[in-house]
């Protein structure tokens, strides 16, 4: 008779994985044995880092430092030849191929080159929104104080870029790569 520790002590025991299939018992006989093919190991998450929309936001902000960075250092540059509004323009064209290739491989995991000629030109599309919010952020700033600085229309930019980032995550998550919304 099993004593009233012998249950718990079945339940904390790892199942075996070894199965037995015909295969298996004709390496076993001949004495080589061959590679197990399977599901491709999974991470299991613990905490909050289980849900898959918090990992995805972690990698999406890296990518927007790197890209908020290359924007601001490019706006910074081109604003004294090409004036305020055609600067932001320019910086965010440029990067916005950028931040569409890094959210696509590294935020969203998707490794395939299938439709990457439609995946950025979603996000150029998503660009134009963000264009808007931080132009119209320019222009709300200029109408305000026409004598803003540069250092202003960086601020401006910046606290407009969370917004536009935002939406962007959400255009991105929900629209552009919903096929990968759960990696």
């Amino acid at each position: 008779m099993d004593s009233p520790a012998a249950p718990a002590a079945q339940l904390t025991q790892q199942p075996s994985t070894e199965q037995s299939s015909p295969e298996q018992s004709s390496t076993e006989q001949s004495g080589t044995e061959q590679p197990r093919r399977g599901a491709p190991a999974t991470r299991h998450y613990r905490g909050v880092l289980r849900f898959p929309v918090v990992r995805q936001l972690i990698r999406f902000t890296g990518v927007g430092v790197v890209c908020t960075a290359t924007s601001l250092a490019l706006y910074a540059l081109l604003r004294p030849w090409l004036g305020p509004q055609l600067a932001n323009a320019v910086a965010l064209v440029l990067t916005s191929l950028m931040n569409t290739a890094l959210n696509r491989r590294l935020t969203f995991k998707i490794t395939d080159q299938r439709r990457i000629a439609r995946d950025h030109l979603n996000g150029l599309f998503v660009i134009a929104v963000a264009l808007v919010i931080t132009g119209g952020s320019l222009g709300v700033l200029h109408w305000l104080r026409p004598e803003a600085t540069v250092a202003d229309e960086l601020w401006t930019t910046t606290l407009s870029g969370f917004l536009a980032t935002a939406v962007r995550f959400t255009m991105l998550r929900h629209w552009i790569f919903r096929r990968a919304r759960h990696r």
